[in-house]
């Protein structure tokens, strides 16, 4: 078994921005020399999460709407007492959503359904420069 670590380099807008990295996930697999395996990504930080969707816009507008309504931006969050910021909402967001996401390669192929794109959602409350974290472990 062979372990592989390689990132993603992502400039976001933050406030629920939705990026689409399949593509840059199934090129880090093919640069990989793995034939099969597991692809995880991570993301460093704590207002950020990976998971997948349709990235299709009203999938994406939907689930702004549904975080929104979970954990609304106007809201009193203590985080803001603790540090002084704005961004509370973003790091509960990012708590339900999860930081890394594990999906299954065969012949340099991720294992993804047809409809299914790998997403990062930025949850923070300002534009970041972001870099997830791509572990292939596999042969």
């Amino acid at each position: 078994m062979s372990v592989v670590t390689q990132s993603i380099s992502l400039q976001t807008q933050g406030r629920g921005d939705t990026v689409d990295v399949t593509n840059d996930l199934a090129g880090c697999v093919q640069s990989s020399g793995l034939t099969s395996g597991t692809a995880t990504v991570f993301c460093p930080g704590s207002t950020g999460g990976v998971t997948t969707i349709e990235f299709e816009p009203g999938v994406v507008h939907d689930l702004k709407q549904v975080f929104n309504e979970i954990a609304p931006p106007d809201r009193d969050y203590r985080h803001h007492l603790t540090w002084g910021d704005d961004n509370g909402n973003s790091h509960v967001r990012a708590g339900l959503l999860g930081p890394s996401l594990t999906i299954p390669f065969v012949d340099q192929t991720l294992t993804l359904g047809t409809w299914q794109q790998v997403v990062f959602i930025d949850f923070d409350t300002r534009p970041r420069s972001r870099s997830l974290v791509v572990q292939l472990m596999g042969e």
